[in-house]
């Protein structure tokens, strides 16, 4: 129980500096407060705070140095795919640099996704394909309907038989999950896109690479066009 009990407070620390850094409460160049000031001020032993530092130095958050402590690097050194990096990040969101560059990486990945599964999915792969399209025609609420959107376009990333496809889907599906989010309550219907998937689907099942190809992009472009006219209405009304 002992062991676990700092485990968990480990983790803590972890995640209350992380989330400052990511969030830009402590900005890239800036130090962290003294060692003996910041065990204090968390309330942890400095052996546990010095774990939690060489945890955070391992995802390029900070750089420690003997004479001048820990201080937070440029945003370049972060391992941006990073799970705990990629949570911190959305838990801040929306901020419009993340949703952009998160979008351009749809754009690279996605749609050359969807013409692989076209071409190499199987049957099985194309029943989950429709299954998770279903599950967003039937989702009654917000949360019902991004995870099985969130579910739709894994099983695409799977169909696609790309294991390297696979792999970055499961480190960036939080950002993913909380993107599909946002879109979805930025919506009038939250359903809107229905239609959109349902045009990847069915070229999926056609075997039409570049029907598929050009379905998957339209959605991604239709998404970044939703959020960004339902940012700019908001300020507007202010």
């Amino acid at each position: 129980m002992r062991q676990i009990a700092v485990r968990n407070l480990h983790n803590q620390v972890i995640q209350e500096i992380g989330r400052m850094i990511v969030s830009g409460e402590i900005k890239p160049g800036e130090l962290l407060p003294r060692e003996e000031a910041l065990a204090q001020r968390m309330a942890v032993s400095r052996t546990a705070l010095r774990e939690a530092l060489k945890v955070l130095g391992s995802k390029g958050l900070i750089e420690t140095k003997q004479k001048t402590g820990s201080r937070v690097r440029d945003t370049r050194y972060w391992n941006q795919l990073d799970a705990d990096i990629l949570a911190w990040r959305c838990a801040s969101m929306p901020t419009e640099d993340f949703v952009e560059k998160l979008v351009e990486m749809r754009e690279i990945i996605e749609p050359a996704a969807a013409a692989a599964a076209a071409r190499k999915r199987t049957p099985e792969q194309l029943a989950r394909i429709k299954a998770a399209y279903e599950a967003m025609d039937a989702a009654a609420d917000l949360d019902a309907w991004a995870k099985a959107d969130l579910e739709f376009h894994e099983c695409v990333l799977d169909a696609a038989n790309n294991e390297l496809m696979g792999s970055l889907f499961s480190v960036i599906d939080t950002a993913l999950g909380a993107y599909f989010l946002l879109s979805a309550k930025t919506a009038v219907d939250f359903k809107y896109s229905l239609p959109r998937h349902f045009a990847v689907y069915d070229a999926i099942r056609l075997k039409r690479p570049e029907s598929a190809r050009e379905a998957m992009h339209g959605m991604i472009v239709d998404s970044r066009a939703n959020i960004k006219g339902r940012g700019r209405a908001r300020k507007s009304a202010r």
